[in-house]
């Protein structure tokens, strides 16, 4: 009846569906630059990439960390810095609709090494000054604190 790439294929639409689109945000690359030549597979480097605020449109978000090379890197088994960068900026006019934007909630995540460690982007809504405030950080304590960075993008009237 059903074939078992099938079934896969459907377990996986499923496992998407039930995903956050937070989770699942269209980011584009922007552009790298190498910091160190390996011998043995790619490059380090650190990343520049783009993604759009998911719940508020007109808001992009750029995002800069190291990417480790070498055959570790290569194979996804390096463990990637903890530092990052955020900037956000009103790239058009701003739209959201205020019952689906929370006070705080991760829009976007991207895994940085084999377990337990990811990076965030959380957005936080300042409503009595009309900001929403983007905080980048790693869920890795580092010396006893996480590597954070934030922007933040004023929508309201001056």
């Amino acid at each position: 009846m059903f074939s078992p790439r099938h079934m896969a294929s459907r377990a996986l639409v499923i496992i998407f569906s039930l995903l956050p689109p937070a989770l699942l945000a269209q980011d584009a690359h922007i552009g790298s630059v190498r910091t160190e030549f390996k011998l043995l597979g790619p490059n380090s480097t650190i990343e520049v990439e783009r993604f759009d605020d998911p719940k508020v449109q007109g808001i992009s978000c750029y995002i800069s960390y190291s990417q480790i090379g070498g055959i570790s890197g290569a194979v996804g088994l390096a463990e990637e810095a903890s530092e990052t960068s955020v900037a956000c900026r009103q790239t058009g006019e701003v739209v959201f609709e205020p019952a689906e934007v929370e006070q705080q909630e991760v829009i976007f995540t991207q895994r940085r090494s084999v377990l337990f460690k990811n990076m965030r982007v959380v957005r936080m809504h300042d409503t009595q000054t009309q900001t929403f405030i983007y905080l980048t950080y790693s869920t890795k304590l580092v010396d006893g604190s996480p590597k954070n960075a934030i922007s933040a993008v004023h929508y309201g009237d001056l």
